[in-house]
């Protein structure tokens, strides 16, 4: 009974995970799905009701804990504990339907307006009850900013993203399904919160990791992909085909890389063989990612007019996907400081990549980029024409010299200001480098953002 009880959890975590990150109706989630309500049908010809407990990150039955289980179906336990559900009852009975629906409202990831049992009323599952995890005490949630909590998932994924890369890298097995997983929450991370999310891409950092280069790259590559009208299935493919665009510059010698002042012609045409090493990496496993890591690893240099690099023997356009991983590419490694060279201000970022639209740039995708993030990006701090400072909040994309800006000194003038409204008085002058001239007021920024959690409410004793 046991093992049969593990060989359904196993199989219903699996299914989890695949609704997580295929389509509802895709043959993959259909199938497992099945077999998972087939393990089920089979426990109840000796029970008629299964009652499933989660204890902390673990799955229990009974008297029984699946320490081994557990540890690899992570991800899907964290969908139970998301619905704060720390008990499922399957009862004798229940339609295939119904078990379908449970997973459905499982993987999704809006916030829930009412209890997890009265949501499985509401979509017709009566044959399953689950029970709510019971919280007491004060948790502390508003401590943070929410630009502080999309800084820690920004991380996060950063950490998690980095192992996938290592391990192309050591010419070791990827974990697909694990990826697809990883770059599905950056991605509903970022369309749910689409402000916050880019506003860490944008802002300026002084930590030169490639990993946090392509991790940019990849997320700004989503959402242009998605703003441009892409399903959500070729996003999340273009976002891993961004993860892993600069894989063979990780192959150089990173005294290149890191090295201070201009590179020789050497060093400089080894980084340019970064499109093919990186291809031929990829290609080792196209079984798993398919083939558009590949392209785009070995095309992203190759230039709209495909007089980049690599050379080409015959001439190919480049892919869509190449095309706007290149954009995303060009504007990250613009926006961000390098060991070989200063940070461009967001205006000379936008002259410099408009003045190569249709040659470096397929023009409709620069076009839309810009008109998405803007000329001054969310989060940028800028000195108005009437020698006020302010902080970017949202973009106009009909106007994009114009967005709308918070002010944030001289102190006590806080004003939220749309500057297309007021393009013929007031402006933007320039934009203030956080790491040099804009510090003081990029802390005051933090400091505002942070608030103070409020008191915790006492517990009333029980009777």
């Amino acid at each position: 009974m046991i093992e049969a009880i593990e060989k359904f959890l196993s199989d219903l975590m699996i299914a989890l995970l695949l609704a997580r990150v295929y389509p509802e109706k895709h043959p993959k989630v259909k199938e497992a799905q099945s077999k998972a309500y087939v393990d089920l049908c089979a426990l109840f010809e000796e029970k008629n009701k299964l009652i499933i407990g989660v204890m902390g990150d673990e799955l229990a039955f009974e008297n029984e804990i699946f320490f081994d289980l557990s540890k690899n179906v992570k991800q899907g336990i964290g969908f139970l504990k998301q619905k704060a559900i720390e008990t499922i009852t399957f009862y004798q009975g229940l339609r295939e339907e119904e078990f379908e629906a449970f997973i459905s409202y499982l993987v999704t990831t809006e916030t829930a307006k009412k209890d997890a049992q009265e949501s499985l009323v509401v979509r017709g599952i009566k044959n399953i009850s689950v029970g709510k995890i019971k919280v007491s005490g004060a948790v502390g949630k508003d401590e943070l900013s929410d630009t502080l909590k999309f800084l820690r998932q920004y991380e996060g994924s950063l950490d998690e993203i980095s192992q996938f890369i290592d391990n192309a890298l050591d010419n070791k097995i990827v974990d697909y399904m694990g990826l697809r997983f990883s770059v599905i929450n950056v991605m509903e991370n970022l369309l749910n919160a689409q402000q916050e999310f880019l506003k860490l891409t944008t802002l300026k950092r002084l930590d030169i990791s490639t990993f946090v280069h392509i991790l940019n790259v990849s997320i700004l590559s989503m959402y242009l992909a998605y703003k441009m009208g892409f399903s959500k299935d070729d996003v999340m493919d273009i976002g891993i085909a961004g993860l892993y665009h600069d894989i063979g510059k990780l192959y150089i010698s990173r005294k290149i890389l890191a090295k201070a002042g201009v590179l020789t012609d050497e060093e400089f045409t080894s980084i340019r063989s970064h499109t093919v090493l990186g291809a031929q990496i990829l290609l080792k496993y196209t079984d798993s990612m398919g083939i558009l890591p590949v392209v785009v690893a070995f095309e992203h240099h190759l230039r709209y007019d495909c007089k980049g690099y690599p050379k080409l023997a015959f001439i190919q356009k480049p892919h869509i996907a190449s095309l706007i991983v290149s954009v995303c590419d060009v504007y990250d490694a613009l926006c961000g400081r390098r060991t070989y060279k200063r940070d461009y201000p967001p205006d000379m970022v936008y002259n410099i990549m408009m003045k190569d639209k249709g040659t470096a740039f397929e023009p409709a995708a620069l076009d839309k980029f810009f008109k998405i993030i803007g000329v001054w990006p969310i989060g940028a701090i800028v000195a108005l024409s009437d020698k006020r400072i302010a902080v970017v909040k949202e973009e106009n994309e009909d106007d994009i010299f114009s967005p709308k800006v918070e002010v944030i000194s001289p102190p006590g003038s806080k004003e939220l200001i749309d500057l297309k409204e007021k393009k013929d008085t007031l402006k933007i002058d320039h934009a203030l480098n956080p790491l040099a001239e804009g510090k003081e007021y990029l802390e005051l920024l933090q400091k505002q953002e942070i608030k103070q959690p409020p008191p915790p409410t006492p517990t009333p004793p029980n009777p």
